[in-house]
């Protein structure tokens, strides 16, 4: 497997087709939730430790810039055990025979297209089947708004905006990271993601400590949500109940509208996209968030505008491909690179031929 460690470098040929190799083969499987039942979960573990120091760390007797600090060492010690784990298995399986298998089981286990479009698709189908009560059940697994504020209009606005913006977190982020520094970057941006749902919370407990994993997700967000809500409006150019120039107007228009610094971008694109509001006022954690609305559509949304968005979002997975498989060609056209690259690709296909 040496031909692996020298060429799965920075955006190189190979870690591109094994990241499209992950993708389909996620797009089938999903995230393996049974397998999770067994074993921890990659996220499970990193939370864990987080929730572990936090306790022991966050003390109500420490004052604010000492819960600051506090804070900012957890950040830097889960970054760099991220990042040498994600080093330390791109090492490991550079000396394995079918090495790469692993790191496809990680790519797999850490991007989360098919378990979102599962997800958003059960808050459709329990809506339409089971009613209200059950349409909130479903949308309290995705969303962290108090459900029981919801009607069924906000049940299914709920379930488009996290689709939206998980779109972002859970889909082209983990994949813009892995492009860029392979594993060590997937487990990086993944561990600042969890933290950031764990503690970068602006509550008494949480403002100062998880200031920093807070401030650091939304660095590391910032070029992804806006990747996103791009290919999103690309995805409503092949969508015909989509409006493309709507997608990227409103986006442009109405991102800054939400509270989060990344979340209108791909939320601006699919209310644009769709005809549709997003956003505005909405209950956290017993308080109502007042944020201005995105879009200028319909703002009651119905279980067919969620049938609708999970179309939108399952083009724009495959757009997300395609930019792939652009990058791939482009690669491989480099001078010099066709004929090594071609040679370390058909070498790991004839190992995945000799697996089967």
């Amino acid at each position: 497997m040496t031909e692996f460690a020298a060429v799965n470098t920075l955006a190189s040929p190979h870690l591109l087709f094994l990241l499209l190799a992950a993708l389909a083969v996620e797009a089938v499987v999903g995230g393996m939730p049974l397998l999770f039942r067994i074993v921890p979960h990659p996220v499970a573990i990193a939370g864990g430790l987080v929730g572990t120091l936090e306790r022991r760390l966050n003390r109500k007797s420490c004052n604010e810039r000492a819960r600051l600090v506090r804070g900012f060492l957890v950040v830097a010690v889960m970054v760099a055990l991220a990042a040498g784990a994600g080093y330390a298995i791109t090492g490991i399986v550079c000396d394995l025979a079918h090495g790469w298998l692993v790191e496809i089981f990680f790519v797999v286990t850490l991007v989360a297209q098919r378990s979102l479009y599962t997800h958003v698709r059960k808050v459709g189908l329990a809506l339409q089947t089971d009613g209200l009560s059950a349409g909130r059940d479903a949308v309290s697994h995705i969303v962290g708004r108090d459900p029981d504020s919801l009607d069924e209009q906000g049940v299914a606005r709920a379930a488009v905006e996290s689709c939206a913006e998980n779109f972002s977190d859970g889909v082209v982020a983990p994949v813009f990271w892995y492009v860029l520094f392979g594993l060590p970057g997937l487990f990086v941006y993944k561990t600042v993601n969890t933290m950031d749902s764990m503690i970068g919370h602006k509550t008494e407990r949480y403002l100062s400590f998880g200031m920093t994993a807070a401030k650091l997700d939304d660095v590391m967000s910032f070029i992804p949500a806006r990747l996103a809500g791009l290919i999103l409006g690309i995805a409503a150019f092949l969508v015909p109940t989509a409006n493309p120039g709507h997608a990227i107007g409103t986006m442009l228009r109405d991102a800054r509208n939400h509270s989060s610094p990344n979340a209108g971008w791909p939320e601006g694109a699919v209310a644009g996209a769709l005809g549709l509001s997003l956003a505005g006022p909405r209950h956290y954690g017993g308080k109502v968030v007042k944020d201005k609305w995105i879009g200028n559509g319909c703002a009651r949304l119905t279980v067919q505008d969620i049938h609708r968005t999970l179309f939108l979002y399952a083009v724009a997975c495959l757009v997300q491909a395609g930019i792939i498989v652009a990058l791939l060609i482009t690669q491989l056209a480099a001078p010099g690179q066709l004929s090594r690259e071609a040679e370390t690709i058909l070498h790991t296909l004839g190992e995945l031929k000799d697996l089967f």
